[in-house]
């Protein structure tokens, strides 16, 4: 039996505008909520070979860090009040007018502050050219 026998049945449609207007909201909540952070960058020289240059001399200061926190520059024992004197230190033994490489050598068992502390002192000296020496076991 055909009891609506004129009336025409409606589709069921599906309704887009909603689905999209919860989209839009949750990107706009991730856009705003999104951290851009910049990490700190260390620029780093790396070595270039070049075989025809092997005349000229390396201004260089060798500084060894002993386990027991004791610095030395070329073989000279020197103290470590603060980055900014041994910043001094490094400048007179360096000499005036020079650029020397700076060679941080640390025994395993040294602190890491005093690495971080002789390349503040190499910073605030001037020198950009620092490296550091390995030992192979």
């Amino acid at each position: 039996m055909n009891f609506r026998r004129n009336s025409f049945r409606e589709e069921p449609e599906i309704n887009l505008v909603p689905f999209i207007d919860v989209l839009i909201v949750i990107v706009i909540f991730l856009a705003v909520t999104t951290t851009y952070s910049q990490y700190a960058e260390l620029k780093i020289n790396l070595p270039v070979a070049d075989a025809n240059n092997v005349d000229q001399p390396i201004d260089k200061l060798d500084i060894a860090i002993s386990q027991s926190g004791e610095y030395f520059i070329n073989g000279r024992e020197v103290s470590m009040e603060s980055p900014v004197l041994f910043a001094e230190t490094l400048r007179q033994i360096a000499g005036p007018d020079s650029d020397p490489v700076i060679i941080i050598s640390a025994d395993s068992n040294a602190s890491h502050q005093s690495v971080i502390y002789t390349m503040e002192a190499a910073r605030l000296a001037g020198y950009g050219r620092i490296t550091f020496t390995t030992q192979k076991n």
